[in-house]
Order: structure tokens, then C-alpha cells, then sequence
């Protein structure tokens, strides 16, 4: 992976904090290290046109099978973020100036992918006036002009700071899917996520389906972060409040010690009944399994949830 630093060098904003015991991973959350002929072309691409990726940013458990197939999900406007998320592996700090061009390198390495659908997301940009919503929307314009057949979905921070209009510039953009993950229950924003505030997270995706109705929006959480059933259910209700179409709900994994505990591993059988249950509340695609992560299958997933609405479509008409 691209970052090979000690966790106290990579993280020194998080060196005051306690050490957490991090636990040994059951049987079912082991991966295959990466590694083959297309997850090197795509280690290629990236660097070449000097992208970052959140696979590699945030240790992903998928990236060696994600890379493998030419997928991979990349995130603009720098490496460095200004929030201190605590189960979060990215780097706290000040970041560069944007880099103008970046839109242009992101849409030529989705064109050399020849990537039926991406995912861009980004680091939270509290330094931004505009929290890099135009960033966002300039990047989707060069894919739709180098790439014009992929899909884009969009997987954006939470513009707390910014201006008022800026989640308006980004869905003036027209990305295929727009998701932000709530990331955990309300009780543990202060502990897990104490940049954030749950309803304005909420909020943020129903305003875009009030500015655009036939948007997907989606969403996710993690589990085994000291959260109950009974707030995960609550959580989903909520989403199904804001009319949110897509659920994705994982396994925290913790990166090192220095970050949030995990609390335990929640079990397969467990996923099946969050899926079961999130089904029921309404959600038009749901994945729900201890890998999962919002980007991991994102392509297969859309092309599901579109399948499905222009058959939902097909019946209304008929």
C-alpha cells in the first residue's frame, strides 16, 4: 500500500490518545492481500496521474479485490483532512490548496479504467469556503465529458462549515448517486465522529432529494463501534425518513491503536437480520455484510437499483 509510516508518524494528532487493544479479526473478516496483473495496472493509473485513493488512504479490506477487477474509488482534493474522526485512517491536519487540476486527472484515469462506474469522494475541506462542493462538480463534468458512458456516485463530507449553497452546486452537477454516510448511531457522534452532527448529516441528504426527486441518495454506518439494535434500527428509520434509497452497513475494523476501539465483532448472521430488517423499512438496495463498505460493489449495486426503478417505472405507465 502506498503508506508505509508508524501509526504515531502517520497520525501525530492523534499521539496523545490512550492506546486501544486491537483484537484478533475472526474467520470471516479475513481478505487476500493484493496483488495480479489488473490491481497493478490500476496502482499504475493512479500514480501516474497522481491520484489518491481512500483505498489505500483508510486501509480498506478490499482494496486487493476491488483493484484486482479495475475498480477503486478516488479521493479528490487532497490527502490531508481537517477533521480528527476517531475510527477514521486518514491524516488530521492543514491541508494544500486545491489543485485545479485534478477534475481533468481523475476523469483521464476513469477513461484509461474504462470503469462503468466510480466513485469519488474527499477528504472534509473545513478550510474551503464552499467545503470543495465545486471541486466535487467540476470533477463530475470532466468525467461526463472524458468518460461520458460511467456512472458517478459521489460520496461526500457533510459541508457543515461551508455556504449555504453548496450542496445545490453539487447536485446541479447531476451525479448519478449521492451518498454520505451517517457513520455510526447518534449517541456515539461525540467519541466516533465529534466533528459532525447526526441531523445535519440527515438533513443534507433529504435537501437533495427535495432539489432532485429522481437522485439516488445512500448512505452507511458501521457496526461493532459499542452501538445496540435497537439504535441501528432507529437510525434506519430515520434514513427512511429522509428518503434515503440506498443502505450500506460494515464491520469497523480499527486502523491501530491509536483510534476508537472495537467494541466486537458483529456476526454474519446478525447482517442478514440488519438486511432483512432495512429491507423491511423500505430501502431499495441494501448491503449489509462484515466487508462491506460504501464503495464495495457500489457498480453492481446502481445497476441493480436503476434495473429496478425503470421497472417500477414500466409497471406505473402500464
Amino acid at each position: 500500500m502506498r503508506d508505509l509510516k508508524l501509526p504515531d508518524q502517520r497520525h501525530p494528532e492523534k499521539a496523545h490518545r490512550p492506546d486501544n487493544a486491537q483484537p484478533k479479526k475472526p474467520s470471516w473478516i479475513r481478505v487476500k492481500a493484493p496483488g495480479g496483473k489488473a490491481y497493478a495496472e490500476t496502482h499504475r493509473i493512479m500514480r501516474e496521474n497522481k491520484l489518491v485513493t481512500v483505498c489505500e488512504e483508510a486501509g480498506c479490506p478490499n482494496a486487493g479485490e476491488c483493484w484486482s477487477q479495475g475498480h477503486a474509488t478516488m479521493m479528490i482534493m487532497g490527502e490531508i483532512c481537517t477533521r480528527g474522526c476517531t475510527f477514521c485512517n486518514v491524516a488530521t491536519g492543514k491541508p494544500n490548496a486545491l489543485d485545479t487540476f485534478e477534475p481533468g486527472r481523475v476523469a483521464e484515469a476513469v477513461a484509461k479504467l474504462k470503469l462503468n462506474h466510480v466513485v469519488i469522494t474527499s477528504v472534509d475541506r473545513d478550510d474551503v469556503a464552499d467545503g470543495g462542493a465545486e471541486h466535487f462538480a467540476q470533477t463530475i463534468r470532466a468525467i461526463r465529458h472524458r468518460a461520458p458512458d460511467t456512472t458517478i456516485e459521489i460520496l461526500t463530507p457533510d459541508f457543515l462549515k461551508s455556504t449555504p449553497e453548496a450542496i445545490e452546486i453539487v447536485v446541479k452537477a447531476r451525479p448519478d448517486v449521492f451518498n454520505h454516510n451517517l457513520e455510526t448511531v447518534p449517541a456515539l457522534y461525540p467519541t466516533v465522529r465529534p466533528g459532525a452532527r447526526y441531523f445535519h448529516s440527515l438533513r443534507l441528504l433529504q435537501r437533495v432529494k427535495e432539489m432532485d426527486p429522481t437522485m439516488f441518495t445512500k448512505s452507511g454506518i458501521m457496526v461493532g463501534l459499542g452501538e445496540d439494535r435497537g439504535s441501528v434500527l432507529q437510525v434506519m428509520d430515520d434514513m427512511r425518513a429522509a428518503d434515503i434509497d440506498f443502505l450500506t452497513i460494515g464491520q469497523y475494523l480499527q486502523p491501530t491503536p491509536k483510534h476508537h476501539a472495537v467494541d466486537r465483532f458483529v456476526t454474519p448472521d446478525e447482517f442478514k437480520d440488519y438486511e432483512k430488517s432495512a429491507y423491511g423499512k423500505g430501502f431499495h438496495m441494501v448491503s449489509a455484510t462484515p466487508l462491506t463498505r460504501s464503495s464495495y460493489h457500489a457498480g453492481d449495486d446502481f445497476a441493480r437499483l436503476r434495473t429496478a426503478r425503470m421497472a417500477k417505472l414500466g409497471q406505473d405507465k402500464g
